[in-house]
């Protein structure tokens, strides 16, 4: 059994970045963690430290706010820190850098169907299902081992849905995978029975010890 190869991803949510302290709509916009952000890093790196956890590479969106949590977190591990542009969040147009307040008194479409681009020219649900899927694609091709993926919310969001078969619902509808700032999934997959096991979803047991 031991001889097969077995992937082992875990997918984590960047630490708390000044955009979302701020309730903004980030996108691909670039903010830094806030203090708490960095805390939330330093934490989980602790707790897998403590657990043994080891990776054999992480990758990491080049948005200071996945790229400061990546090497927070690998630094604790020693783990190399790759970066991929692939893993960025998600285009949001002219909702970048919004509140969440300005986003909502925007005019919106009657209806929205996954085919339509977000805020002007940002990527529509369909879009970023596509973008995610060959994320996952490019994972696949690599040794199989263990690999730390650190990006964003939306972007992770599709990832689940590609695992998962879930196509991208009319109408923001549908699942949606929960991740809290430095929170993780972990899923392992079996590419000789194409298996996924989904192991833990929204971890953030390390956060309790900042309370």
């Amino acid at each position: 059994m031991h001889d097969k190869p077995v992937y082992q991803f875990v997918f984590l949510r960047h630490g708390e970045s000044v955009g979302n302290a701020q309730s903004r709509w980030q996108g691909q916009s670039d903010y830094p963690l806030t203090e708490k952000g960095r805390a939330q890093a330093a934490a989980l790196g602790r707790r897998w430290k403590s657990e043994g956890v080891q990776f054999d590479l992480a990758i990491t969106s080049t948005l200071m706010r996945a790229k400061e949590t990546a090497d927070i977190v690998c630094s604790a591990l020693k783990v190399k820190v790759e970066t991929d542009d692939i893993w960025l969040e998600r285009a949001i147009g002219e909702m970048e850098g919004l509140t969440t307040e300005e986003v909502r008194q925007k005019p919106k479409p009657p209806y929205v169907t996954p085919y339509d681009s977000v805020g002007g020219d940002g990527e529509g649900d369909w879009a970023l299902y596509l973008r995610a899927g060959q994320a996952l694609h490019g994972l696949l091709k690599r040794t199989a081992g263990s690999y730390l993926i650190v990006s964003h919310g939306g972007l992770l969001n599709q990832l689940m849905n590609a695992i998962t078969g879930v196509a991208p619902h009319a109408d923001p509808s549908g699942v949606r995978f929960r991740f809290e700032n430095t929170a993780f999934a972990r899923v392992i997959y079996f590419p000789y029975q194409h298996r996924w096991n989904i192991d833990t979803v929204n971890d953030r047991a390390h956060l309790q010890s900042l309370k």
